[in-house]
């Protein structure tokens, strides 16, 4: 498949006739051929999201909330297209394609109910006769930069609350699934949003350093939110503060999912199966710390271990629950953190040998800090589990980490679970639930190395406008000179 850019509401290819191939990451084959944009096209870009700026921001609440809603139904009407370009871009599996079109059109009807909501403030003013108001603005141009993982969801969040806000957004696709983010620009332009509000930018890996900082850099771009790794996120927000923009940062985790040794152990590892394997273990929320009281360790690791192992997978085409993951480099590097910390003192206790880029759910007991996995992101199916002595231990454990993003807590005593989860240092918290878990309004972000800024609802239109004082002043008011 053909994949262009959306420059003003039109295919557009490459300035240069650059072409790059997408590999579908379980057959080998070629998934899509897309544009390979390089900085040479930014101008022409940028021009097109200035010109869309000046007619989107200028349509009323209601009209934008129009647009987003039917860009809303026609998402859904789209979900089979969309859960090819997911299946063969990305190697996830067709339930997780379809969840994802279901939750992103849930984004867009958020979005949408916000339009009106972006409310300003009367300010009581010192100055007699004055009205002094707060009053909340588009900021412009938005760059909106979005990963592969959970494709449609991200690609949309990237673009449904800046767009319902009043912004124009360039919406930079995943090198990925170019097809698949470049699909959410037909869906947006079918529902009537008006040329060069939303423009969709592919390039090839190679080129994305160069084209994300001329992106930034350019005097039209007036905010950027970035979705995808901690490496990644330090280098954009370091471009945009030297450009003195405002950025919000959505970077990896390395969630602890706590069980107490009063918690529900068949509802703790119910949570822990969610949270660990959906998707292959490759969502930012995804369980990656199993933390378990030693009273009750040797049940919990023996139930959950019976239940990873019973995971299917394979073909994403199949019935199975488990796909491909994204490439090959990322099953190897799953396989080189089992290997560590076996070779350490870990047992494996569920899963196995990786074929091409597939992972069986995997589950790692006795993991300790000398080990690889203990710290860093593996995104992916092999869980760790650390074994602790008392709530103070869980919580210094779940605390070592620079990453901040979700977590959870499982305990039948409320009062002690939530004085766990008020000792976590993360951004979102879930008690007796998994550590995956997202709604359109809730107030998405984390905190520490998990980035900084909110995604959702009230949040949302925080981020993505900006605050200006107006007064309205007597003409014949005093001045001291």
């Amino acid at each position: 498949m053909k994949i262009d850019m959306l420059i003003d509401g039109q295919p557009v290819g490459a300035k240069s006739g650059k072409t790059y191939e997408r590999i579908d990451p379980f057959t080998g084959d070629v998934a899509t051929v897309a544009a390979a944009a390089t900085a040479e096209d930014v101008p022409a870009i940028v021009a097109s999201a200035e010109a869309g700026f000046a007619e989107w921001s200028k349509m009323g609440p209601n009209a934008r909330r129009a647009v987003l809603n039917k860009a809303a139904d026609i998402l859904e009407a789209k979900t089979d297209d969309f859960i090819k370009l997911v299946i063969a871009e990305t190697g996830a599996t067709g339930p997780w394609g379809g969840f994802n079109v279901h939750f992103a059109a849930s984004i867009l009807r958020e979005a949408a109910s916000m339009t009106t909501q972006i409310a300003g403030e009367i300010i009581p003013s010192d100055k007699p006769g004055t009205m002094a108001m707060g009053q909340r603005k588009p900021h412009g141009v938005c760059l909106g930069i979005a990963p592969w993982n959970a494709p449609v969801i991200l690609g949309v969040r990237a673009i449904a609350m800046p767009l319902a806000c009043g912004n124009a957004v360039i919406l930079k696709a995943s090198e990925s699934c170019p097809g698949t983010h470049r699909l959410i620009g037909d869906v947006l332009a079918e529902a009537g949003l008006p040329k060069g509000a939303l423009t969709v930018v592919t390039n090839a890996p190679e080129d994305a350093p160069a084209l994300v900082e001329a992106l930034i850099a350019h005097d039209a771009v007036k905010h950027v939110n970035f979705t995808g790794s901690t490496g990644v996120g330090r280098i954009i927000g370091r471009l945009a503060g030297e450009n003195l923009k405002p950025v919000l940062l959505e970077l990896g985790g390395k969630a602890p999912l706590v069980v107490l040794d009063d918690a529900d152990l068949d509802g703790a590892v119910n949570a822990a199966v969610f949270g660990s394997f959906m998707n292959q273990g490759q969502i930012c929320m995804s369980t990656e710390r199993i933390i378990v009281d030693e009273k009750i360790a040797d049940a919990f690791v023996e139930k959950l271990a019976e239940r990873a192992a019973k995971l299917p997978h394979g073909d994403p085409r199949g019935q199975v629950v488990l796909g491909s993951l994204i490439n090959e480099a990322a099953a190897i590097k799953i396989e080189e953190l089992v290997a560590d910390a076996t070779s350490k003192g870990a047992t494996l206790r569920a899963g196995g040998e990786r074929a091409g880029a597939v992972v069986p759910a995997g589950v790692l007991d006795g993991v300790t800090p000398e080990m690889r996995i203990y710290r860093e992101e593996s995104f992916g199916p092999v869980k760790s589990i650390i074994r602790v002595s008392g709530d103070d231990e869980a919580v210094r454990v779940a605390n070592d980490t620079e990453y901040g993003l979700s977590s959870a807590v499982h305990g039948s005593d409320l009062k002690r679970a939530m004085a766990v989860a008020d000792a976590i240092k993360s951004g979102i918290c879930h008690i007796n639930g998994p550590t995956v878990g997202d709604e359109a309004q809730m107030p998405f972000g984390g905190v520490k190395a998990s980035g900084h800024g909110r995604f959702g609802g009230r949040a949302g239109i925080e981020a993505f406008t900006e605050q200006r004082w107006v007064t309205i002043e007597d003409p014949h008011q005093h001045y001291p000179i």
